[in-house]
């Protein structure tokens, strides 16, 4: 049993971090159909603007706090000491997981030039992991005969786990639709594949401890970045601003538990 605090309108999943990712792990022995989602402020705001991607966020198996800001507010709004789960430390350690308990793993999206890098990678710096397969899905909708294709594609394979690579909001979407069809734990890895692979680079530890990732990443792409992290930055500081003063004047608080 592990518990869940409602924070801003997501359901953090609540726990260390090595307890988080022995949660992952077993979801993926047991071949579960699950999906775990990898929040930060920019998916945070995304659900706020979006009742149904809300709600598809919401039915995660587990959903860890990424963003420095969100174990912040966690912190803030209720006294929670939350770990940090992010995705550029929980790729490496699931592959690494993976390896060692011979669990297949599979990477759907992507450029057919990214998952040839991850192919490489992978044979160097896990050279015993199970690649049940990769697919570099089409950048456009796909129909439902091709999404069906994919599932059985997926299934048939033996993967145990698979890492979608998609971006946010489209890799949450894709997860949920998937929810009862692929047997195995669906983890949606986003930005943090190209820093495993050193195609990008990864803010200093002293940026990430002060939660200015964000900072590091729109130094980068700053045309791509400056009007995302503009808009996102504000909202999730207004939502933050309102959430304190709902639980501080009114003391309402949502705290539940997930098997």
């Amino acid at each position: 049993m592990i518990a869940a605090q409602q924070t801003i309108g997501l359901d953090i999943t609540l726990g260390s971090y090595p307890n988080l990712l022995e949660k992952i792990v077993v979801l993926a022995k047991d071949k579960y159909s699950s999906n775990v989602c990898i929040a930060n402020v920019h998916m945070l705001v995304e659900a706020h603007n979006n009742d149904s991607f809300r709600s598809a966020i919401n039915k995660a198996e587990v959903i860890t706090a990424d963003g420095k800001p969100l174990t912040w507010a966690l912190r803030l709004l209720y006294g929670i000491k939350q770990d940090r789960v992010a995705g550029m430390d929980l790729l490496p350690d699931l592959l690494k997981q993976a390896m060692t308990n011979q669990l297949p793993v599979y990477f759907y999206g992507g450029t057919e030039s990214l998952l040839e890098k991850t192919r490489k990678y992978l044979s160097v710096h896990y050279p015993d992991l199970k690649i049940a397969g990769m697919t570099s899905p089409p950048f456009r909708e796909i129909t439902a005969a091709e999404e069906e294709e994919a599932v059985k594609e997926i299934n048939s394979s033996g993967a145990r786990m698979v890492f979608v690579i998609l971006g946010c909001p489209k890799q949450e979407k894709w997860m949920a639709r998937m929810k009862e069809r692929i047997n195995a734990v669906m983890i949606g890895v986003g930005g943090a594949l190209p820093v495993m692979l050193g195609i990008q680079k990864r803010a200093p530890k002293w940026m990430q401890n002060a939660g200015l990732e964000w900072l590091f990443r729109l130094c980068q792409e700053p045309r791509r970045l400056f009007k995302r992290y503009a808009y996102t930055n504000t909202l999730f500081m207004w939502l933050l601003f309102k959430e304190y003063f709902r639980i501080k004047v009114f003391g309402k608080t949502q705290t539940h538990h997930l098997n």
